[in-house]
């Protein structure tokens, strides 16, 4: 633990004071470097920024040249960033200089390079006239103003841009020695620290925003530890993931920002140098963007492991592959616009560059659009599971079993013990039909009866089926339908549905051969026998129906009608229950009833 505390802070200030040089300035003249180089080779003139001498061609350009001015304590210089045309008296231009370095010494503050336009014609979405840009912030007599730049015409027509007249209207009559200098580094300061200069600055100042710094860490890293604690105190459940997970993937992100703009604020309010504070300028936002960066990779590693566990209990091997493929995806992604955004905050022109990557990934998801197609529809058979491993199902004309969901295909195993192999996306876009899921079988028959069946016999029939399958034990009662349907043109018809309460397919088989038996059983015993297709001629002699079970059927329907117990149009509910289960199932004389 004291390792890794001593390890980030140490890390964390090495990258911060071993770079106190801020990267805007190498940018700015590295591009002006290549302007002035094309200016040469082209013969045509150079941009508005080269024009000026002084850099003063963009808002930027005089921010920073004015700061590097008072640095250098060259206080004439700073002056040509000012516009001077409304004071009168010469002699106060050099007070009127010290006076917005002292402003911006106490409580004063310039916005970063970064959120200050680079370009000649300034922010056109900032709510100002076009010809007026805000660049900081000024605290007089306890009030807050705006510090602001205007552009003007330079002496040789080209535009450029000074602190405005209102900005040096507002300090000039400002007096340096009112100012209260109580508690800030100056009065702080022993004599010996403010002897020797680095930088445009004091050596005091320096150290101060070192230790100012270290103590803004340590104050962040107390501070998450201790809300830490107590929520974990507090929160019984912030002790077992995957709270305490997301607690510890959100710690450090949050304590590097906390620990960056408590450096920002306190150095403000205790008045380090302004020279000092705008080396820096840029590393709140470089580090806002690194924290959130950081914070977005341990999220995504977060839900990347919880999705996985959820996956491996279910043995979802195809959902670890999607989701590993995705997490990888997502840290690629932070990566690049973190890096993208980085750039973009220290001043690195990303327009081109972004455009060349989005002709780049349209071209790449043109070439890869199977590949793309098969993955969304990997995906898609994933998450939302119409099939698994195992599953016997219908997909389009393949009926078989399910062997492997893979990121590009889905493969088969067929009736005829052929693989056949689906690419996901047909596969996602195809109508499935999951027979794994069936809680119960269809039992359907319609039986087609000679046409010299009478009527009682039909009744016979009818009550007497019905009674098989209220009766048997994996028959569902509800419904079970045995119903004279159809006078057909060689058979009259009778319609038989219910539901088998099987799931596996083998013992519906077994099931529905003991009905059909049963059923050819009471077919006999009514006398009646099955109708063959008119259709077909054959030379034979014809016996007959038996007299003797036709009578015995009518017979038996005239004593329930007399006893008015003709179950027709319906069973009653208590005939139903009387029935219910009094079959032996499976039938007698068989091997399997003999085992019971």
């Amino acid at each position: 633990m004291r390792s890794l505390i001593l390890k980030r802070p140490l890390a964390f200030f090495l990258f911060i004071f071993f770079s106190f040089h801020s990267p805007f300035s190498l940018i700015d003249d590295y591009q002006n470097a290549v302007k002035a180089q094309n200016s040469n080779s082209t013969g045509t003139s150079p941009s508005i920024s080269s024009q000026d001498p002084l850099g003063r061609g963009t808002p930027r350009g005089t921010a920073s040249g004015f700061i590097n001015a008072v640095a250098d304590k060259n206080y004439q210089k700073a002056e040509a960033y000012l516009n001077l045309e409304d004071v009168e008296d010469v002699k106060k231009n050099t007070e009127i200089v010290k006076t917005l370095e002292s402003l911006l010494n106490h409580n004063g503050y310039l916005y970063p390079y970064s959120s200050i336009s680079n370009e000649s014609t300034g922010k056109s979405n900032d709510g100002l006239s076009s010809s007026i840009e805000r660049v900081g912030i000024l605290s007089i007599n306890g009030e807050e103003m705006d510090l602001t730049l205007e552009k003007i015409a330079g002496p040789d027509g080209a535009p450029i841009w000074l602190f405005s007249k209102n900005t040096v209207k507002l300090i000039q009559g400002i007096d340096i020695r009112s100012f209260n200098a109580s508690g800030t580094i100056e009065t702080l300061l022993p004599s010996f620290l403010k002897r020797w200069s680095f930088g445009g600055a004091v050596i005091g100042h320096w150290i101060a925003m070192f230790l100012i710094g270290l103590l803004s860490y340590l104050f962040a890293w107390a501070f998450v530890i201790i809300t830490s604690k107590i929520i974990k105190t507090s929160w019984k459940s912030a002790n077992h993931e995957p709270v305490s997970n997301i607690i510890n993937a959100i710690a450090f992100p949050l304590q590097l920002f906390l620990a960056v703009w408590l450096l920002v604020y306190v150095s403000n309010q205790m008045g380090v140098s302004i020279v000092v504070r705008q080396k820096f300028s840029w590393l709140p936002v470089i580090c806002t963007i690194i924290a959130a960066s950081l914070l977005l990779w341990r999220v995504t590693q977060f839900l990347s492991d919880f999705s996985q566990r959820k996956m491996n209990l279910r043995g979802n091997v195809s959902g670890v592959s999607v989701i590993l493929f995705l997490n990888r995806a997502a840290k690629m992604a932070i990566v690049v616009f973190g890096i993208i955004a980085i750039l973009g905050a220290v001043g690195v022109d990303v327009t081109t560059g972004l455009a060349a990557l989005g002709i780049g990934g349209i071209a790449l998801a043109l070439g890869a659009q199977k590949t793309v197609e098969n993955f969304v529809g990997s995906v898609t058979v994933i998450t939302d599971q119409p099939v698994r491993v195992g599953d016997f199902c219908k997909v389009g004309e393949t009926v078989g079993t399910i062997e492997n969901i893979g990121m590009r295909s889905t493969r088969i195993r067929t009736l005829n013990r052929t693989i056949v192999t689906i690419p996901n996306g047909q596969f996602s876009s195809s109508e499935i039909e999951n027979y794994a899921h069936r809680d119960r079988f269809r039992f359907y028959h319609i039986f087609e009866m000679r046409y010299e069946t009478t009527p009682n016999q039909i009744r016979y029939l009818l009550v007497e089926l019905r009674k098989i399958l209220y009766a048997h034990p994996k028959v569902n009662p509800d419904p079970a339908r045995v119903r004279f349907t159809t006078l057909a043109a060689h058979s009259i018809n009778i319609e038989i549905f219910a539901f088998i309460m099987v799931i596996d397919f083998n013992e519906f088989l077994e099931v529905q051969e003991d009905i059909l038996l049963r059923m050819m059983d009471v077919v006999e015993a009514s006398g009646s026998g099955f109708a063959f297709p008119s259709q077909t001629v054959y030379l034979s002699r014809d016996k007959g129906l038996s007299q003797e079970k036709s009578d015995h059927a009518s017979t038996t329907v005239e004593e329930w009608k007399a006893k008015k117990d003709l179950q027709i149009p319906k069973f009653t509910s208590e005939k139903i229950e009387a029935l219910k289960d009094s079959l032996t199932y499976p039938p007698e004389g068989t091997a399997e009833n003999s085992n019971l």
